[in-house]
């Protein structure tokens, strides 16, 4: 049922400056290592922390690893405010203000027949509330202090995300105070 689900979703292609040039199904664009829009959120509460989720074993990519709160893709016509809300309440259940903070673009070819090559937005925001995730999407969630998260990806990098091991770094200059 998932993969029928997956079939029928759809990614947007873009060129390197985040210009639109087309629609393709999202498995095909993971498999042909196609260039489109996807985000990630990074979710920070009042103490610094930072909000993880650890994907679902039955996702298509990446399933029973480490990443930040969120990511996805917008839907052909939805526009990326639209795209990061939805999503969020759909995988983590809440909802909170969210800031656009950079974009960048990475290639990386998965252990098995996916190729993530996306242009990613890179959203911030601040939460403290209740979190009730979906558990077709989320394994486990956690809030971490950016120094454990540092020194267990330093021991443990294979139990994180590519894309989130990419740009940390950036995301942790970016904190907002």
């Amino acid at each position: 049922m998932l993969m029928v689900k997956l079939m029928n979703e759809e990614v947007v292609l873009v060129d390197e400056d985040d210009n639109e040039i087309g629609v393709e199904e999202k498995i095909k664009a993971h498999k042909e290592g196609k260039l489109h829009r996807a985000f990630s959120i990074f979710i920070f509460n009042s103490r610094g922390e930072m909000l993880l989720q650890k994907r679902a074993r039955n996702k298509y990519h990446s399933g029973g690893l480490w990443s930040n709160a969120c990511c996805s893709h917008p839907k052909p016509g939805e526009s990326l405010e639209q795209a990061v809300h939805r999503r969020l309440k759909e995988e983590m259940g809440f909802d909170c203000d969210l800031k656009r903070v950079f974009y960048f673009i990475y290639k990386a070819d998965l252990n098995n027949e996916f190729t993530e090559y996306e242009l990613d937005h890179v959203f911030i925001g601040k939460y403290d509330g209740e979190i009730n995730p979906n558990r077709n999407e989320v394994e486990d969630w956690k809030w971490i202090s950016i120094n454990d998260l540092k020194e267990d990806i330093k021991q443990n990098p294979n139990k994180y995300t590519v894309w989130f091991k990419i740009v940390l770094d950036k995301v942790i200059s970016l904190i907002p105070k």
